[in-house]
């Protein structure tokens, strides 16, 4: 198991999950992986998207300002 990153923080809808789903779909079983994103639709987006895909949403931090990351498994 690793645990990777992915920094969409500079990118806007729909783009953030584009990215977010090309990612989380290179994971094996058991891998988990760090997502930096902004507040507003990426936040209530890929977290929805990602769950409703499979994946387990581990957590959700606020980072500092309107940044957050997003602790995602690959069940």
């Amino acid at each position: 198991m690793s645990t990777y990153n992915l920094d969409i923080t500079r990118e806007r809808c729909p783009m953030t999950f584009v990215k977010a789903k090309l990612h989380l779909e290179q994971l094996e079983p058991g891998d988990t992986t760090e997502i930096l994103l902004t507040a507003g639709e990426p936040l209530d987006n890929v977290p929805r998207t990602a769950t409703e895909q499979g994946y387990q949403v581990l957590e959700s931090i606020h980072v500092r300002d309107n940044i957050h990351k997003l602790i995602i498994r690959k069940p």
